[in-house]
């Protein structure tokens, strides 16, 4: 990371693709990715002081319910690249955002959309945010991509239950459950060899927390296509659906 500015209700981070972050290919891996996106959509709120002042003195956060990710060209190996997002909707129990990452030349490699869900922090339920603290916010336009469906149709039958994954405690964040990068580079693990993630869509449903036991199952769409659901017990916890369409 190399710096943070604001412009207007949109915020951006600086970075560069380094060792870390990389595949055995020298390629910005997509949980990487997924990283940089997340700690700019929670930098953001430095933009904003009345929506971090209302959300100090109610007690509240925003958690991840759904985002969907356009994949235009992978990063390398110490290119520069900058992550911004903005808001480009709001409901009194959820937010709706834009986060892009582009490269030195002002291109797009990710495009994504998400969908934030407004908590209290001390009972994890869903809390209202005024409508005064809505009205006072500066929403910038929503950009250009494919929006899908937030909701993604689990099938009925034909899925492959495969191994249960241990929640360690390397997959915890401060919110004291598994941070939402996570479950992706889990289910990433369950692809088959070869396959090129051109586009992803998430759904987040129940947080998993230390201890837990997730169990996949992978569901085979299509050719370019399959979906994995990441449960804990007979709840599913998360689903995550893998684009791989050229």
């Amino acid at each position: 990371m190399m710096g943070s500015e604001s412009v207007l209700s949109m915020y951006s981070l600086k970075y560069k693709v380094t060792t870390s972050t990389c595949d055995s290919e020298g390629r910005l891996k997509l949980y990487s990715a997924l990283q940089m996106m997340q700690d700019c959509s929670e930098m953001w709120i430095d933009s904003e002081p009345g929506v971090k002042k209302f959300f100090t003195e109610e007690n509240m956060a925003q958690l991840l319910a759904s985002r969907q990710v356009e994949v235009v060209r992978v990063p390398s190996f110490k290119e520069e690249l900058t992550v911004t997002t903005s808001v480009y909707g709001m409901k009194p129990m959820f937010g709706f955002r834009n986060t892009f990452i582009y490269d030195a030349e002002g291109k797009p490699c990710y495009r994504t959309w998400s969908m934030g869900a407004f908590v209290d922090r001390a009972n994890g339920k869903l809390k209202r945010v005024s409508e005064e603290m809505i009205e006072s916010m500066t929403l910038d336009p929503q950009l250009e991509m494919e929006y899908g469906d937030r909701r993604i149709i689990v099938p009925k039958e034909g899925g492959e239950l495969l191994a249960p994954i241990q929640v360690m405690k390397a997959d915890i964040d401060y919110n004291r459950h598994v941070n939402n990068a996570n479950y992706i580079r889990m289910a990433m693990e369950l692809l088959p060899d070869g396959f090129e993630v051109r586009g992803m869509r998430m759904e987040y449903r129940v947080p998993a927390k230390l201890g837990d036991a997730l169990t996949p199952m992978l569901y085979r769409i299509a050719d370019y296509k399959i979906l994995i659901t990441l449960s804990i017990g007979d709840e599913v916890s998360t689903i995550v659906e893998f684009d791989g369409n050229q």
